[in-house]
Parts: C-alpha cells; sequence; structure tokens
C-alpha cells in the first residue's frame, strides 16, 4: 500500500479509496471516462453504430509478465505457466492481473473508451463519491442513456440468432453479460428446441415415404 502524503494525489485500491471516502478522509478522483464530455462521445458512438458494434474497450499493453529461464537458458515461451512449478510462483514478478483489472483498463483508462467493469465503477463512485464529480447529475444521465442503449443493441442481437450463428459479445462489459445471460439462455434453448422438432418432423416424413414405397413394390408383386 502506498504512503498517503495530502494533498498529492494517490492510486489506491477501490476498496480502499471508497473506504476513506465514507469516512470522509479523502477525495476520489474519478477515471477520465467518467466525464460529461468523455461519456456523450461515447453515447454518440453507440448511437451511430446502434446496428453494428458496441464501442470498443481500452487497448491492452503488451504483456509484462517475466518468464523464468528455461534448462536451454532461453525465456519459456508462456507467461501464464512462468513459476507455477518455480522460484516465481505467487510472486509480483510471475503474476500478471486479467485484462479487466490492468491499470489501462481501470483509473489509467482512455477517456473514449468504456472498462470492462464499467457499470459496476460508475455506480460505486456516483453512489459513495458522488461529490467528487463535476456535474454527477449529468453523469448519471449519460451512464443510463449508455445502458438503456448498449442493452437494447444486445437484445437485438440476440434477438436474431439461429442456430449456427452467435452474438458479437466485443466491448461489452460484465455487467452486461451478466444480465443477458438469462436471456441468451432461453433463446438457445428454444432454438435447440425448435430444431429438435424440426428434424423429428423430418424424420417421421422419410419414415412415411419409405412406407409408401414399400407397399408399391408388394402391390406390384402381388399383380
Amino acid at each position: 500500500m502506498p504512503d498517503l502524503r495530502p494533498p498529492f494525489p494517490t492510486p489506491l485500491p477501490l476498496w480502499y479509496a471508497l473506504l476513506l471516502r465514507r469516512q470522509k478522509r479523502c477525495n476520489i478522483l474519478p477515471p477520465p471516462w467518467l466525464a460529461p464530455g468523455a461519456l456523450q462521445s461515447i453515447l454518440e458512438f453507440e448511437l451511430d453504430h446502434a446496428g453494428e458494434a458496441f464501442s470498443p474497450g481500452p487497448k491492452m499493453g503488451p504483456a509484462k509478465t517475466a518468464a523464468p529461464l528455461g534448462s536451454q537458458g532461453s525465456n519459456t515461451a508462456s507467461s501464464q505457466a512462468a513459476g507455477l512449478n518455480g522460484e516465481f510462483y505467487l510472486d509480483e514478478r510471475g503474476i500478471e492481473p486479467s485484462p479487466p483489472f490492468l491499470p489501462s483498463a481501470t483509473q489509467d483508462a482512455q477517456p473514449n473508451a468504456l472498462p470492462y467493469h464499467w457499470m459496476e465503477m460508475a455506480h460505486l463512485l456516483l453512489s459513495h463519491a458522488g461529490e467528487d464529480f463535476e456535474d454527477a447529475d449529468t453523469v448519471r444521465r449519460l451512464i443510463r442513456d449508455l445502458r438503456e442503449v448498449r442493452m437494447a443493441k444486445l437484445r437485438k442481437g440476440i434477438g436474431v440468432l439461429d442456430a449456427g450463428a452467435g452474438v458479437q459479445m466485443n466491448g461489452v462489459g460484465a455487467m452486461e453479460v451478466a444480465e443477458s445471460r438469462g436471456l441468451v439462455g432461453e433463446v438457445i434453448d428454444g432454438l435447440r428446441k425448435l430444431n429438435t422438432s424440426r428434424e423429428q418432423a423430418r424424420r417421421e416424413r422419410e419414415e412415411e415415404g419409405g412406407g409408401d414405397l414399400g407397399g408399391s413394390d408388394d402391390e406390384d408383386d402381388d399383380i
């Protein structure tokens, strides 16, 4: 945990910053993507691409995990396997956070991109540090509009599903995935049942057609 030296800003874990804010011992600087201008530009992108794609997420930097040297003195190929059975296990040099939790996707996120946990972060910051926003009411309105536009886009993509298609989920946030999971499951289950009934009907037609042909052969033999 870094040393706190007021009034200089210090990066802190979100849970710790919220704890200090509730105790009125600090102010939280909202991330750049939660500024009204940034949210407005993202909303305009969503509206301009209503039937196409979601706004792209933050760009991820290159991997920084240091892999231990192999038996031949060369670096191992997989950074994920680094240190699982060696000296780097559970060492900060051998552990790298997954993309949703990288600094480039949280406090250092670019202003024109929504991080993976954008809804959760916006809710927490507006609920517990609303006074630290330049215009909290405008931010709340833009967040609500973004959520409605993006969920409508997601429902539209799910509505055109068929047996061999999928839904483009690039740029979709964690909470949006959770909210749409039940709907996606219901749609896929319905498609599966529909395809099963169609396949059963097709087999019944084939069996009936085969039986008719067999009956005609018997009649020809009797003649």
